[in-house]
């Protein structure tokens, strides 16, 4: 072969994996995007809230919108355990999970409706030790409430982690703004995740994470 058909099929070859990452990518976030607009409440075992900014025991208000969202579905009966997840920032005096447990004790959730997961720094270890909390009490199956542009990859981790889950989404007309770049990010985040698993991702998440006011 000569070094000019070599040339034209190694430029071929280059614009056929390019045209099939931009298709991979592009079904991806159509993916991503189906998923932030479905909110799925069926019955379940419990509700898992993913964890988010507090501000010295105060949830942010990404978080405010997450524990708001977890007891109307409460509320509705879709589950009658909540199970709140996050750890702590260095520095900070409480644990996301403890301004969640404050924040759904308020609104007179009662105190053992409520489960605790302090240690996950990520959305993978929140939702991984979630499962293990819920798995310690005999439960297997469970409602995910996060952002909604972030539905897709939780729908996807649980599946990795073997949690029998749907995801309800805030309603998305309480985002904070950003969800043009979000939606992004997450669709990068998902088309590597499918690759090299969730699990290597957890890295992305300070990231991946918007600004909050």
């Amino acid at each position: 072969m000569t070094p000019r058909r070599l040339l034209r099929v190694a430029v071929r070859a280059g614009l056929l994996v390019l045209v099939a990452a931009v298709l991979y990518v592009g079904i991806t976030f159509v993916q991503v995007w189906n998923a932030s607009n479905q909110a799925h409440q069926d019955p379940a075992q419990a509700i898992i809230v993913l964890g988010a900014a507090q501000y010295d025991g105060t949830p942010s208000p990404v978080l405010k919108a997450r524990l708001e969202h977890a007891i109307e579905l409460y509320r509705d009966g879709v589950a009658n355990t909540i199970v709140v997840t996050g750890g702590k920032q260095p520095g900070d005096r409480f644990t996301e999970a403890a301004a969640s447990y404050a924040y759904l004790r308020q609104a007179d959730i009662p105190e053992e409706r409520i489960l605790r997961e302090e240690q996950g720094a990520n959305t993978w270890a929140q939702l991984a030790a979630a499962t293990r909390v819920l798995r310690e009490r005999g439960m297997s199956s469970a409602v995910l409430v996060s952002d909604d542009y972030h539905a897709y990859r939780l729908d996807r981790i649980a599946h990795e982690i073997g949690l029998e889950a749907q995801v309800s989404p805030v309603d998305p007309n309480l985002s904070l703004g950003g969800e043009a770049r979000a939606m992004a990010k997450e669709t990068a985040a998902v088309a590597l995740g499918r690759v090299i698993g969730f699990r290597r991702l957890v890295n992305l998440d300070d990231q991946l994470s918007l600004p909050l006011p």
